[in-house]
C-alpha cells in the first residue's frame, strides 16, 4: 500500500466517524468526554514510561531544553491534561446553536445554526498535551480529528489518543472510534499526502514553530489556520507602575520561554530606562536571560556585568522560544507601536502603564490578535481565556483569531424553512 494510499483510508474513516458524531447527544459526549480525563488519570504510569522513551527520542534528536521541556510529561502535567478534558466537558455544546433567525416578506422563515467543521488535522511539534486537548475540544465540537504530532513524541501520543477512544468506547456503545486518530507513520511525505485530499479533509491546524507551519501551509490544498510565530513584546511606558512592570516582564519572559505567546522584545521608554533597566536585567540574567540590545541599552547596562550581544535587524523579528530577549528604548507611545506593528508577529503584545489615554491608544492602535493593558502576553491561551483546552491560536484575520476553542470549531449553515414558497 502507498502512503498515499494509506492516508486516504485514514481520512476515509475519519469523514465517516464526523457523520457518527453528529449523531452523538450532547450528554453522550460529555460522558465520554468524563471518562477520557479519568482514564488518563488512572494510566499516569503508563503514559509517563511512554513519554521516557520519547525524552530518549527527543535528547538523540539534539532537542534543546526548552523544547525538551514541551516534550515531557509528568504527573501535574498529565493531570492538567485531564482537567483540561473536564473543562471542555463543562462547556456548553456548540453545535447547534441559532447564530441567526429572520423571516423574509413572502413567509420564508430562515435560520442560521452552527455546525461542526467536520475532518480537521492537527499537526503539531513536541508537546503531547496537544493531543489530549485537540482530541477532546474536536469531539466536543462533533469534528473527527486526525492528529500528527512530531517524531520525538510518537509514543505519548499514540497512546494518550488510544487511552481517550478506549474510554469512549467503554462509555458510549456507538462510539465513533476512528473520530480520533494519530498518523500512524513518521514519514515527512504523509503530510502532504493527507493534506491533499480535500474531498475528506476539511481543514488544518498546524501548531508548532515557523518553518513547520510555512511548510505545512505551502503545501496543503484544503483552508489552513494558524500563527507563523510568537513575537510578542511587553512595552514598559513612562507612566508605568515599575514594581507591576517587573512582575509582568518576567512572568513574560521566563514562566515558560517555550510557549509561543512569551515575551521576546522588551520596549522601554527611555524617560525611565535608568531606573528600571539595571534592576529587570539583573532579575532575568539570574534566570539565564541572555540579551540582545540596542546601543541606548548599552549606554545603561554595565557590560562587565551583563552578557550583551547587539541586536540586528533579524534579532527584532526573531521567536527565540528560549532564555533569550531583545531589548530596545524608545522614544514614547508612537515609537513603541511602530516597533510592534513592523517587527511583531500580530500575536500577543502588551503595555504597562497607569496613564489611560495612552494605554487605550496603544490597544487600538496595535494589530494583533491579543493586545493586553497591565497583563503578561502569558494570558493569549484558550484555557486562560475560559475556553476550555485550547486547539490553537490564529493571527489570520480571516476566520478565528487569537486562541481557538469549541466556537472557533464550528462553521454553519441556512435552513430554509417555508410553506410552497417560490423565486418570481
Amino acid at each position: 500500500m502507498t502512503l498515499l494510499e494509506q492516508m486516504t483510508q485514514l481520512a476515509k474513516r475519519s469523514k465517516a466517524a464526523s457523520r457518527d458524531l453528529a449523531r452523538l447527544t450532547t450528554a453522550e459526549k460529555n460522558a465520554c468526554l468524563l471518562a477520557m480525563a479519568e482514564a488518563l488519570d488512572q494510566n499516569a504510569a503508563a503514559l509517563k514510561a511512554a513519554n521516557a522513551l520519547d525524552m530518549e527520542t527527543g535528547v538523540k534528536l539534539g532537542l534543546s531544553s526548552a523544547m525538551l521541556d514541551r516534550l515531557k510529561l509528568d504527573d501535574k502535567r498529565i493531570a492538567a491534561m485531564a482537567q483540561g478534558v473536564r473543562e471542555v466537558a463543562a462547556l456548553p455544546d456548540p453545535v447547534g446553536k441559532i447564530l441567526d433567525e429572520r423571516t423574509r416578506p413572502n413567509g420564508l422563515k430562515l435560520r442560521k445554526i452552527s455546525t461542526p467543521i467536520g475532518v480537521v488535522v492537527i499537526i503539531y511539534e513536541s508537546r503531547p498535551n496537544v493531543t489530549a486537548d485537540a482530541a477532546s475540544l474536536c469531539f466536543k465540537s462533533g469534528n473527527a480529528t486526525i492528529l500528527r504530532g512530531g517524531k520525538e513524541a510518537l509514543n505519548s501520543n499514540q497512546l494518550i489518543a488510544q487511552t481517550m477512544i478506549a474510554a469512549g468506547k467503554r462509555t458510549v456503545p456507538h462510539f465513533p472510534e476512528d473520530a480520533i486518530q494519530v498518523v500512524p507513520t513518521t514519514d515527512r511525505e504523509a503530510v502532504p499526502a493527507l493534506l491533499s485530499l480535500t474531498q475528506y479533509v476539511d481543514l488544518c491546524m498546524p501548531r508548532g514553530g515557523e518553518s513547520l507551519i510555512r511548510a505545512v501551509t505551502d503545501c496543503s490544498k484544503v483552508p489552513v489556520i494558524k500563527h507563523y510565530k510568537g513575537v510578542c513584546h511587553v512595552y514598559v511606558d513612562a507612566a508605568a507602575d515599575l514594581n507591576m512592570a517587573e512582575a509582568i516582564v518576567l512572568n513574560a519572559k521566563v514562566q515558560r520561554p517555550s510557549a509561543c505567546n512569551a515575551m521576546e522584545t522588551l520596549l522601554v521608554d527611555q524617560a525611565i530606562a535608568e531606573k528600571f533597566l539595571p534592576a529587570i536585567a539583573q532579575k532575568l540574567a539570574d534566570k539565564k536571560v541572555k540579551f540582545f540590545t540596542d546601543d541606548a541599552t548599552r549606554e545603561i547596562l554595565p557590560l562587565a556585568t551583563f552578557n550583551l550581544q547587539p541586536a540586528t535587524e533579524e534579532n527584532w523579528s526573531t521567536e527565540y522560544v528560549d532564555y533569550v530577549l531583545n531589548i530596545r528604548l524608545v522614544d514614547g507611545l508612537k515609537a513603541a507601536i511602530d516597533h510592534i506593528n513592523h517587527y511583531g508577529s500580530a500575536h500577543s503584545d502588551c503595555i504597562v502603564t497607569s496613564n489611560e489615554t495612552r494605554a487605550q491608544q496603544f490597544l487600538a492602535a496595535v494589530d494583533s490578535a491579543a493586545v493586553y493593558w497591565n497583563a503578561s502576553t502569558r494570558f493569549t491561551d484558550g484555557g486562560e481565556f475560559g475556553m476550555g483546552a485550547e486547539i490553537g491560536i490564529s493571527t489570520d484575520k480571516i476566520g478565528a483569531r487569537g486562541p481557538m476553542g469549541l466556537e472557533e470549531l464550528t462553521s454553519y449553515k441556512w435552513l430554509g424553512i417555508g410553506s410552497g414558497q417560490i423565486r418570481t
